[in-house]
């Protein structure tokens, strides 16, 4: 079956989980939220033990197998999440996993989590061997037209009051950014709570804290301010930010860039490829300064070394995250950047 984010809730209280449950998006909030939501409902029946596979580069499928036949130690029954940073299983992959959804085991329940797959994937043997046996779960981004009403529903669960134009000005700074929606309404919560909330008092909260914040970062990069861009960048690290936050809104522009890249090489109009990716109005002359700037090789690079960010960050390879986000964020500026060895290493596919 295929599932919407929104009927996810529903689903899980109505009884037994299904054995196997596919998670595909590119908006990381609405995606980690509907996986600790299986999560939570598989410890609820008993699933006390999770093992998490990623599915990169030399990745062995058969581990996918010999976990769902291994017996636990210490608990009955077990979720195991496999992740696939690129969405693409390849032949190996697809075969393994049309071969655990023909018999899953009842003491398993088995997590997939991919990026947003493309059209052709969704129709894949693979996809469909889990919407058979499981459900398919396609997280989208909210449209820039409804950002407002997800956040006063947000802030009504948080038991916030706010004013329409109140919640007019934090849609209009996170620009489409759940997760900073969702940070800025926690601080609310701990600021101001039993205040009612008007846009003044808005604008407040939020400029106060984002004196560096992830967006200014973003488009000083799309800008090409290279100077500026690295002096956010240090004071994100200062102030304690996440370097997966900073990656992630770092990786969401490159993406968007490729896919407009790639449609322009294909011949469609600027302006009408900027408006299919949802590029905000004011930020469209930042886009179309970027796509001037860098070219589709570059880009791709840069999603490479992004890549191998990521895997810093997991411990999966031995570099320093914040050294490598400098480097990201001066080729994003159209600086060039020494090729080191650990540079060459990150880029490896």
């Amino acid at each position: 079956m295929r599932l919407r984010t929104e009927q996810l809730a529903a689903h899980l209280a109505q009884g037994p989980l299904l054995p196997v449950y596919l998670i595909s998006g590119d908006e990381p909030l609405l995606a980690q939220e509907a996986a600790d939501a299986i999560r939570g409902a598989a410890r609820g029946q008993g699933f006390s033990e999770r093992e998490l596979l990623h599915a990169e580069t030399g990745f062995d499928w058969d581990t996918v197998l010999t976990e769902a036949n291994s017996l636990s130690l210490f608990a009955a029954r077990k979720i195991i999440e496999l992740r696939i940073p690129n969405g693409k299983p390849g032949d190996k992959g697809s075969k393994v996993l049309q071969q655990y959804t023909a018999n899953p085991s009842p003491d398993n329940l088995l997590l997939v989590i991919t990026p947003k797959l493309e059209s052709a994937a969704t129709r894949s043997k693979w996809v469909k061997s889990i919407e058979t046996t499981g459900a398919f779960i396609q997280v989208w981004p909210v449209p820039p037209e409804q950002l407002a009403s997800w956040i006063g529903k947000r802030l009504q669960q948080a038991n916030i009051q706010a004013s329409r134009q109140a919640v007019d000005v934090l849609a209009d700074r996170v620009e489409g950014n759940l997760l900073a929606a969702v940070q800025e309404i926690e601080k609310l919560k701990l600021l101001l709570p039993d205040a009612e909330v008007d846009a003044a008092t808005m604008s407040t909260v939020v400029a106060d804290s984002a004196r560096f914040n992830v967006f200014s970062l973003v488009d000083k990069a799309l800008e090409g301010d290279a100077q500026t861009a690295s002096r956010t960048l240090r004071g994100l690290r200062d102030e304690g930010t996440e370097a997966t936050v900073i990656l992630w809104a770092l990786a969401r522009e490159l993406r968007t860039l490729i896919k407009a890249k790639e449609a322009l090489a294909a011949g469609d109009h600027l302006d009408w490829v900027l408006k299919n990716l949802a590029v905000w109005e004011k930020r469209k002359g930042l886009v179309k300064t970027a796509l001037k700037r860098l070219s589709l090789n570059q880009l791709q690079q840069m999603l490479r070394l992004a890549g191998g960010i990521d895997r810093a960050i997991k411990g999966m390879r031995t570099a320093n995250p914040w050294d490598d986000l400098g480097t990201l964020t001066l080729m994003f500026c159209g600086r060039a950047v020494l090729q080191s060895a650990n540079l060459r290493l990150a880029l490896k596919d």
